[in-house]
């Protein structure tokens, strides 16, 4: 059963853009992308989303319960005010992985993300109902022990490396991972269940040493089912779990 819905928002022709007339400044391409960042994350916050950067000129949004006028309306609201469109497409599935394939399958089939043409292009299918979001909130144990004992790139080395793999190992199970700052990483894991996670967390200590604990949440939304995530994992940090998961549903 399909529960889970997922927005693709592409910033469209950005290439060219950025070298017409002439090569654009890159810290002005960079305050582009934060602030085009910001303020998607806002449009889908205040419904009950969550947007997570990928490339920064792509972007994945958890969309569960936003509607086609919920993104009709962030469209028009955000190409309003930059300099630049953005195109959505839209997709379903019963994992992570199979409704951001949807997603960007809708969106290619209106054309390239190059193409002067696309422009504030909605496409995609939507659920017929909320449906379910489950998410996992990874947090590295002792960081702060990294932070103030090794060179700061070095500790940012492996924090990437940890990443990596938890992309790789969450990937196989159909889940998808994005860093999100500090040592903290959010894989949207409709699907994957607690021995899943301890696999996981297992095979990341095994190859990098680095020890993980997880809090996961499910709900009908995007915010919801991260806020009983955080919850779960401030449980494990204050020692009132047993285990390295702790689950929490509504």
């Amino acid at each position: 059963m399909k529960e889970l819905q997922l927005t693709l928002i592409q910033i469209d022709n950005y290439g060219p853009w950025t070298v017409t007339p002439r090569p654009k400044r890159e810290a002005e391409l960079q305050i582009l992308q934060s602030s085009l960042y910001s303020a998607l994350q806002g449009e889908f916050s205040r419904r009950k989303g969550i947007v997570f950067p990928l490339r920064l000129d792509n972007m994945l949004a958890i969309s569960n319960g936003l509607s086609l006028d919920d993104h009709r309306e962030i469209l028009d609201s955000v190409n309003g005010r930059f300099p630049v469109t953005v195109s959505m497409g839209v997709g379903t599935g019963r994992t992570a992985y199979e409704a951001q394939l949807q997603a960007t399958l809708s969106l290619q089939s209106t054309g390239s993300s190059r193409s002067e043409r696309r422009k504030g292009v909605l496409t995609g299918s939507f659920l017929p109902s909320p449906g379910k979001v489950q998410i996992a909130h990874f947090d590295v144990n002792h960081s702060a022990i990294l932070t103030d004992s090794y060179p700061i790139y070095d500790t940012h080395l492996l924090l990437q490396r940890a990443h990596l793999q938890l992309i790789e190992s969450m990937k196989r199970r159909e889940a998808l991972v994005f860093y999100m700052g500090g040592d903290n990483y959010i894989s949207i894991c409709n699907g994957t269940s607690p021995a899943d996670l301890l696999e996981v967390i297992s095979e990341v200590k095994r190859r990098l040493g680095v020890e993980f604990k997880a809090g996961v949440g499910l709900a009908s939304d995007a915010e919801t089912a991260a806020r009983l995530a955080a919850e779960a994992l401030h449980e494990i940090r204050r020692g009132q779990a047993q285990g390295p998961i702790v689950y929490k549903s509504l």
